[in-house]
């Protein structure tokens, strides 16, 4: 019997409603638009498609927003200086830097260079360590998804061992570090294996929840987990594929068709943790901006 699906867009669209209707209430009660910056450096093509899809979801839940495009071989003194200036621009709630950055712009610089209360990716120090200790301002968006995802399709991670496959600061990191605390939503025991972790089906196999987020396309496979698990696959990889209009596919990190014969409940790629992403930076810029203007809902 294969699993059941999880629909990220169908999460996401309940999501935003919710926050559509927050936006009209913080317009008609308090008269403040919420509003996000993002920057983009250079041409990446990801880097613009995901771009797009921040802008497209400002203008469909009411949210302001402004798109600053510099040339790659900006310098990192230029791109500070519009980030200051996007600092004390009061009608910017959130300021989001598009990564990855070119070679010669320090990305820690950068993220640390943005006012933590205007850090809607969650990645200021101060912002992660307010994580840790349980009292954040804001999540991370890829890992809060993750965590609501979870919570809205009934798969609570609380008293469930979660194993966790990759270690980076945007996912794997921040999202053990949410999901162990002393909360609702949370309360997991969370094991983190990576790519020096021996033997990882042994870790892999133990999970009530396993969740692939290590960039390699495919990389989970069918040996690797038990019958019932609940997978959550945070991976996009393009792969090749002759038989595509485009040539390529997208796919994620967990080999789904054959992994989806084992597992409880899989979440697709595309269509799975990727419109949760933005849906939860849509929430932080609505959070940003009651938390600068005071306001209570």
């Amino acid at each position: 019997m294969s699993a059941k699906i999880i629909d990220g867009k169908k999460i996401a669209d309940e999501i935003r409603g919710e926050i559509a209707e927050e936006v009209a209430k913080i317009k008609s009660l308090h008269g403040v638009t919420p509003g996000l910056a993002t920057v983009l450096v250079g041409e990446d093509a990801a880097s613009e498609v995901y771009v797009r899809m921040k802008i497209k979801a400002c203008k469909e839940l009411g949210i302001y927003s402004e798109e600053h495009r510099l040339p790659k071989e900006t310098k990192e003194n230029e791109l500070l200086d519009l980030l200051d200036t996007l600092n004390g621009d009061k009608k910017i709630s959130g300021i989001l830097v598009q990564l990855p950055l070119p070679d010669q712009i320090s990305e820690i610089d950068v993220l640390n260079s943005i006012v933590p209360s205007k850090d809607v990716d969650g990645f200021h120090p101060v912002n992660v360590g307010k994580m840790l200790n349980g009292d954040p301002v804001f999540l991370p968006c890829t890992p809060y998804g993750v965590q609501q995802m979870l919570i809205r399709s009934g798969y609570n991670p609380k008293g469930k061992h979660v194993v966790i496959v990759g270690r980076s600061n945007i996912v794997g990191k921040p999202l053990a570090a949410i999901l162990v605390q002393k909360k609702e939503g949370a309360d997991a025991t969370v094991t983190v294996c990576h790519s020096r972790t021996q033997n990882i089906e042994q870790y892999t196999k133990q999970a009530d929840i396993l969740i692939a987020a290590m960039g390699r396309p495919n990389a989970v496979t069918a040996d690797m987990v038990s019958e019932g698990v609940v997978v959550i696959d945070v991976g996009v990889n393009r792969v090749d594929d002759p038989s595509s209009e485009r040539g390529y596919r997208l796919v994620g990190d967990v080999d789904f068709d054959n992994v989806k014969e084992i597992a409880g409940a899989i979440t697709p790629v595309p269509g799975g943790v990727g419109p949760m992403t933005i849906t939860m930076l849509m929430f932080n810029t609505v959070k940003a901006a009651k938390f600068q203007n005071n306001i209570e809902l």
